[in-house]
């Protein structure tokens, strides 16, 4: 018995610890001299030009690259020539993140189409509309030692009325409202709550905090993680709970009950969202869950099942059916998990076409809007 409890540890042991190698093959590039190409991802923080992850010449004119003892896993990745010089499609359009999975050893070939410096953008316009404000530019987050842009949204009725409104605090500021700010596309949620207002939708506020650039993945993540490093997302949501939330309600007319509180955001901004109402729920009364990497910890699907609060719990989750490999089963696996609550109420959506892109979600938000204001009581 002690000789089959043994040989069960250690096989457990090994099963835990497997490692495995992957072989990156760029079988064909466009034309750019000889200059290096590196591969950059989740697995180096996305260092565009690591010299440990340089793609070496061999036979063909192919360039690869092995990474050995790799967790399993899914991973995301996109090959570049140094600080932005990142692959694109041949007419020079961004591309969405390539994804590797793995569960053992593997080898993949590549074709790089075209580089995006090769296309110079035009200066992107300001698109903000009028309702949309800069709080602050450097608001004190104290719990992360830190300073952030904040943008507020306000209804066009609130300069002209005493109402109070609904407040939505939203993740990655910078891509809400504004072109100009954009990483790639815009949300457009001014322009979407400016059509549903005009067409009789009840209307809120939307403050907007900025993510804070190489810190993002860590300030939007609860839990530590072996590359990425410690996770900052509990100081995070005690900030918008506690430092950001009593701000608002202090200078602009909200509605402070949790019914009317709600947090949305996508990728690692969907799973602090998610987060937040399980650690807040008594200040959060709902949210959007876009896309939300939930791939990072196996520990979200612990605190899923052991949350046992009493609290609503009002949660909208989306994803794309063309995102990273487990990303239809991950979402629905916690989103099941939730629904099991005492007091749920979920709302679970896969669009097959959608990619992990602004476009997307921005497609989405007004139905995720509606679905929110329901809950309103007038």
């Amino acid at each position: 018995m002690r000789k089959f409890l043994l040989f069960l540890m250690i096989a457990c042991s090994s099963s835990l610890m497997a490692q495995y190698s992957a072989r990156f093959v760029v079988t064909n590039v466009a034309t750019r001299g000889n200059e290096d190409i590196y591969l950059s991802g989740t697995f180096n923080n996305w260092n565009p030009q690591d010299p440990q992850y340089k793609l070496k010449p061999f036979s063909g004119g192919r360039k690869s690259i092995v990474l050995i003892n790799m967790a399993p896993g899914t991973y995301a990745f996109k090959f570049s020539r140094g600080q932005n010089k990142q692959e694109s499609t041949a007419d020079g359009r961004d591309i969405a993140e390539r994804i590797i999975e793995i569960n053992g050893d593997v080898s993949n070939e590549f074709v790089i189409e075209g580089w995006k410096d090769d296309y110079p953008e035009k200066p992107k316009a300001f698109t903000a509309s009028p309702q949309v404000k800069l709080m602050d530019t450097a608001f004190a987050m104290p719990q992360l030692n830190a300073k952030r842009r904040i943008w507020i949204y306000l209804p066009k009725s609130y300069a002209g009325s005493d109402k109070k409104y609904p407040v939505l605090y939203m993740q990655d500021g910078q891509n809400l409202f504004n072109e100009k700010t954009a990483f790639a596309e815009e949300w457009g949620v001014d322009e979407c709550l400016d059509s549903l207002q005009g067409k009789g939708f009840k209307e809120c506020i939307v403050v907007g905090i900025d993510h804070g650039g190489t810190k993002r993945i860590n300030e939007y993540n609860p839990y530590d993680h072996f590359q990425y490093g410690k996770g900052m997302g509990n100081e995070y949501l005690q900030f918008i709970a506690e430092t950001l939330k009593p701000y608002i309600d202090s200078k602009y007319r909200t509605l402070k009950g949790r019914d009317y509180t709600y947090i949305a955001g996508s990728s690692m901004g969907g799973l602090i969202s998610w987060y937040g109402q399980l650690k807040y729920a008594s200040v959060f009364g709902g949210g959007a869950i876009f896309s939300p990497s939930f791939w990072i910890s196996p520990q979200i699907a612990v605190d899923a099942q052991q949350w046992d609060g009493m609290d609503m719990l009002r949660m909208y989750f989306y994803t794309g059916g063309k995102e990273e490999a487990n990303a239809v089963n991950d979402l629905n696996k916690i989103a099941g998990i939730m629904q099991k609550k005492k007091n749920a109420q979920i709302r679970t959506v896969v669009n097959p076409l959608a990619q992990h892109n602004e476009k997307y979600w921005r497609q989405e938000f007004a139905s995720f809007y509606i679905w929110m204001s329901n809950n309103w009581k007038e």
